[in-house]
């Protein structure tokens, strides 16, 4: 639910912007695609090269590979700045998504860290109009029942990687695609 929480917190309301989502195949990330293509959004979403095919299957416009160095710089290989940055994975210095962002760009982080508050302050003391967003994020049944329609009419695909032992040997190594399910 995420992204729609990012949308309605830090005024991302425009469909035409630029968008990228770092860490596109966590828990977050592959929602986040769907939903800014269903928004008509030109999404970047980065990955390791074995999920690319899968992650344009999910409708991004673009997919540098992560552990390439254009991929680490967040550089979009097609050269457009960002709008709007849904940071889904590990820690990016400031100054990686600062040097990719419009203007006027925006980079919301969806796990709380102390450097970022640090870094919205000096932020709003210096009046950069580029910004981090802090994503606090209060799930609603309006915001679920959102989801479950989007489900339910195809519009939205859930991601399913794997079950049981498989599935905790990849969420510890971090290399999980998708939800991981436990059934007993």
């Amino acid at each position: 639910m995420s992204h729609r929480s990012c949308r309605n917190q830090a005024g991302w309301h425009r469909p035409s912007e630029e968008h990228i989502d770092y860490g596109c195949l966590w828990w977050c990330g592959a929602f986040a695609v769907q939903l800014a293509k269903l928004g008509n959004t030109h999404v970047t979403a980065t990955c390791g090269a074995r999920n690319i095919d899968f992650v344009k299957s999910l409708g991004a416009d673009e997919v540098p590979d992560y552990k390439t160095p254009e991929g680490a710089a967040l550089s979009s290989p097609s050269g457009r700045k960002y709008d709007v940055v849904i940071h889904c994975a590990t820690a990016i210095p400031w100054s990686t998504f600062k040097a990719n962002l419009s203007p006027s760009g925006k980079v919301i982080y969806i796990s709380p860290r102390l450097s970022n508050w640090l870094t919205m302050a000096v932020n709003k003391l210096t009046f950069s109009k580029k910004q981090l967003v802090q994503l606090m994020v209060n799930p609603t049944a309006e915001n679920q029942d959102y989801l479950v329609k989007l489900v339910k009419e195809g519009k939205l695909k859930t991601v399913i990687d794997s079950k049981a032992e498989e599935a905790w040997a990849k969420s510890i190594d971090g290399h999980a695609t998708g939800k991981i399910i436990v059934e007993p």
